[in-house]
């Protein structure tokens, strides 16, 4: 079992004082305060079966020779009968922090198998995966067959369950659609929304099942297929539902299994599982919710005093040693560090304050020396690479900026200082950087499904209308933690589609942050010089120089009209009616023709309600007028439907601009000049 927490950066405290007060003071500081940290775990199989409780019928055997935790236990016979069994993590998570009001996203996926003991007899019942309090980790009395161990007649609708499940049903009992369906269930057998799978779960096939939570739009969303085939059309099942998670669970729950059977018997195995959520480290004193124990303080107290007695010396001693030796390898990077030019906010790069600090060597032998084989795309800047951290066992994704380029450094810094700072699903995590004299490197956490560009124009994947719904969701998501919910507001000035990344189950992150400025709440946009990428760019940026959320919600709707649509912002070679996508859509909208623009490969497998929804959402995010754009939010209440669609005019209209030139830097590095009379010239540089 692999696992990963947040954890608090005292080493700085430990080098400073090595005094028995400074000890003392750590160690009623660690028992005067509570820690809450995120979680990540994963069991690829459950040889290692640490922190997993079974409880009922639910035991660790092997299952065609995959060691798994069998819910339905692994003797045939009457007990088995009507019984229920549980497997779960045994530490609590922490869903919502009451202090800072903030709730977590988490995902969790795990490979399942369900199979019918005697293939004459159908099987019964279901798997669920649930979240649910502390206390109520044992299933309730008479809760086998369709309760699915979750609920019985008495506890059945109760808002005191605190309990929300995902379920895989085989059995159709009389509040089920079929006898083979999935549902969400909040403390209710009866499920708030279901969908059919197309095959039976009980053939035996390997399923996957990723279950995902947004606490920005409260979407709860379930991912399920077959663990050989990929993400196509008519291939997989996505069922969403919103739900404000908070107002049904407690702040610490607990996330695991339930299974039951009827009077058939069948194997339900969980083969493998991973759970991460990213509520960030938070520090409350426990005197503030008025629990505080003293005789619990006294006791930490004694036993950190024993432990650090023993170890603390030891370690003094073993961290001056290694910092020696590091600081005399080091000297040719001080070097390095000055050549950097100490732009503003740098110096905590060299100091290791911010993101991981990786040798630069360590990114040579990741990247096979940054081998072409391994190559997975070219930027403006530079290369990107795939590469292997054998230290973490991670895969990474590395991007090779060039010095030569004065703007490359700033890219690189800005960067670094920007997006290790953001902490979103939806944002690409920076997992470390490194620079060597004329080269500057960055190490993202690798998207295995590339950027989304590759899947709308490349055709690498087919995108199916629900991935591609999921996706500007996402992104939507991912902007407005950026525009709204972080403590500063970032303008990224460069979303287009190449710069969304997509994971492995398809869910968008944005990334590079090369260009990206914060710029505080109240003054709303910042005047720079003009960067980014024809097409993308709002017009009135061209112009006034000045980024703003507006800019930023402009390229968002270009990108949403491209995912719809699939095809770029700008087609030179096309007709001229549909060189710019805009226009063209903007064009059929006034004509009550949208529905013509969407990608014919879909092939009409969309739901019209929500591709229209989506289009016209994209057109009023494109509007020429940036006094008449919506905001991120704005636009995500219409695309959950939680607001009506916007009325925009039927020709789109022409935006009147008088302001002084100025200077442009596009994606490829040309610069150029624009006056209010030149408003209208086309440039098409290559794409970043």
């Amino acid at each position: 079992m692999i696992f990963h927490s947040n954890h608090l950066p005292f080493a700085h405290f430990l080098m400073d004082y090595e005094s028995s007060y400074s000890l003392l003071f750590l160690c009623v500081f660690f028992c005067c305060f509570s820690c809450t940290f995120s979680v990540k775990f994963s069991y690829p199989n459950f040889l290692d079966d640490n922190n997993i409780v079974t409880s009922g019928k639910a035991n660790r055997t092997q299952v065609d020779s995959v060691w798994s935790i069998r819910l339905s236990g692994d003797q045939i016979g009457g007990d088995l009968f009507d019984a229920t069994s549980r497997a779960y993590y045994s530490q609590p998570i922490q869903l919502w922090d009451p202090i800072k009001n903030v709730t977590t996203d988490f995902t969790t996926s795990f490979e399942f198998i369900m199979t019918a003991v005697n293939s004459s007899i159908p099987a019964s019942d279901a798997i669920a995966f649930f979240i649910t309090s502390e206390d109520s980790v044992i299933a309730p009395s008479n809760s086998a067959a369709g309760w699915l161990g979750l609920f019985n007649e008495t506890t059945n609708g109760n808002p005191s369950n605190q309990m929300v499940a995902v379920e895989f049903d085989s059995w159709q009992d009389t509040w089920d659609p079929n006898d083979n369906h999935v549902g969400i269930n909040v403390n209710s057998i009866v499920s708030k929304v279901n969908e059919t799978f197309k095959d039976p779960f009980t053939s035996g096939d390997i399923m996957v099942a990723t279950v995902s939570y947004d606490s920005t739009s409260e979407n709860l969303s379930l991912l399920l297929k077959y663990i050989d085939v990929p993400l196509i059309a008519n291939q997989h099942l996505n069922l969403t539902h919103n739900v404000k998670l908070r107002n049904v669970l407690p702040e610490k729950v607990i996330v695991g299994f339930s299974a039951s059977t009827g009077r058939s018997i069948r194997v339900q195995a969980i083969r493998s599982w991973n759970f991460s959520s990213t509520l960030d480290l938070v520090l409350t004193q426990n005197g503030a919710k008025g629990n505080s124990k003293m005789w619990l303080v006294g006791l930490i107290i004694g036993v950190v005093l024993l432990v650090a007695g023993i170890s603390f010396g030891s370690y003094c001693i073993l961290w001056r040693s290694t910092k020696r030796k590091q600081v005399e390898g080091d000297d040719e990077d001080e070097d390095e560090d000055e050549e950097m030019g100490m732009m503003d906010g740098a110096e905590d790069l060299i100091e290791g304050t911010g993101p991981k600090r990786f040798a630069y060597k360590d990114l040579v032998v990741a990247t096979n020396n940054f081998s072409e084989e391994g190559k997975l795309g070219q930027g403006g800047f530079g290369g990107v690479y795939k590469g292997f951290l054998t230290e973490m066992n991670v895969e990474i994704a590395v991007k090779k900026i060039s010095s030569s380029s004065n703007q490359g450094k700033k890219e690189y810094i800005s960067e670094v200082m920007t997006i290790s700072r953001l902490r979103h699903r939806n944002l690409v995590q920076l997992v470390g950087w490194s620079h060597k004299r004329e080269s500057f490197v960055l190490a993202y956490e690798y998207m295995p499904n590339g950027s989304l560009d590759s899947h709308l124009f490349h055709k690498k994947t087919h995108l199916s209308w629900p991935v591609r719904h999921k996706i500007v969701h996402g992104l939507a998501s991912g902007l407005l933690y950026l525009h709204e919910e972080w403590e500063q507001c970032v303008v990224h000035r460069d979303i287009k589609s190449s710069n969304v990344m997509l994971d492995s189950n398809f869910n968008a992150k944005l990334g590079d942050f090369g260009l990206a400025r914060f710029v505080d709440h109240e003054l709303g946009s910042q005047t720079t010089v003009v960067a980014g990428t024809m097409g993308y760019m709002a017009p009135e940026y061209l112009i006034t120089s000045k980024a703003n959320k507006e800019s930023d919600v402009f390229s968002f709707g270009v990108v949403a009209l491209e995912i719809v649509c699939g095809r770029r912002v700008v087609e030179p070679k096309a007709e001229e009616l549909k060189i710019s996508l805009v226009n063209w859509v903007w064009e059929l909208y006034g004509k009550g023709r949208l529905l013509e623009a969407m990608d014919e490969t879909l092939n009409g497998d969309y739901d019209i309600d929500k591709m229209t929804c989506l289009m016209t959402t994209g057109l009023w995010c494109a509007h020429p007028d940036h006094t008449l754009r919506p905001s991120i939010r704005q636009a995500i209440k219409v695309l959950n439907f939680e607001a009506p669609l916007p009325s925009l005019s039927s020709q789109m209209p022409v935006p009147m601009y008088s302001y002084a030139p100025a200077r442009i830097t596009i994606a490829n590095q040309v610069s150029l000049t624009l006056t209010s009379e030149e408003r209208s010239t086309t440039a098409t540089p290559s794409i970043n």
